[in-house]
């Protein structure tokens, strides 16, 4: 009986010193066991990552406060009739690029109808309304470019982190070849670790990509929705203009 306690007991000591072994090690240690080269490929990753964050939450914020700021101002213009209180009243909805382009056809708007009163002749001519109108679409392109500004780097990080990641899986498979190669053994315990930090670097840039490509299409939705109610606005605003300005 003692003697089948005792192999009992080392039997025991066994499976948990085998189990021990076989515990998985965890993705810090992973990331700190990888060679130089794999770890800046991480390091470049998280960065694009990071920094892919900061954009996507102040962009949500800025275009959240234009799309509101918008339609408060196509509220405000379509119920006034005065546009000199529409143009003071619009300085309150600075975020929105409709009142953007808006300022900017009135300030156009005053100069053209101060150039005819210096002629005698209060109407504006078709060269006026030209000139009108380029001033509505270059306010309706700095909006726009403002609109978009560092969503491009959603873009580029989209599609370059999985090759980044790639790379560093690349590499860290080259170096499970390389210890086969010179130890002359293809078990798990001499290229686990290696391809294991190697698919770290893949999961990594996935993760990079995946979100920035996601928000990169849903801010050019939004970009494209505003982008069209500066179109129709102009297009109102001119035909306003012609209507009531251009033939008293």
């Amino acid at each position: 009986m003692p003697t089948a306690g005792i192999e009992v007991t080392q039997i025991y000591l066994a499976t948990v010193s085998t189990t021990e072994k076989l515990e998985e090690p965890g993705i810090s240690e992973l990331i700190f066991q990888a060679g130089p080269v794999v770890q800046m490929t991480l390091v470049v990753l998280v960065l694009m990552s990071l920094f892919c964050w900061v954009i996507i939450f102040n962009k949500l914020a800025l275009l959240r406060r234009a799309a509101k700021n918008s339609r408060a101002f196509l509220d405000l213009f379509w119920k006034s009739r005065r546009l000199d209180q529409v143009y003071e009243r619009s300085g309150r909805l600075g975020a929105s690029p409709v009142g953007a382009v808006f300022q900017a056809g009135y300030i156009e708007l005053s100069k053209l109808s101060n150039q005819e009163r210096d002629t005698s002749n209060e109407s504006i001519n078709l060269g006026g309304e030209e000139n009108l109108a380029r001033a509505l679409r270059r306010a309706a392109t700095v909006e726009r470019t403002n609109l978009q500004r560092m969503t491009t780097f959603l873009a580029t990080t989209g599609s370059t982190a999985p090759f980044i990641g790639l790379f560093g899986t690349v590499w860290g498979i080259l170096q499970a070849f390389q210890k086969i190669g010179a130890t002359g053994q293809a078990t798990l315990s001499v290229v686990g670790p290696d391809i294991a930090h190697a698919l770290i670097a893949t999961a990594v840039g996935l993760a990079a990509a995946i979100p920035a490509v996601m928000a990169y299409n849903y801010f050019n939705a939004r970009i494209r929705v505003l982008n069209d109610e500066m179109s129709n606005f102009s297009s109102d605003f001119l035909n306003i203009v012609k209507r009531h300005f251009g033939n008293r």
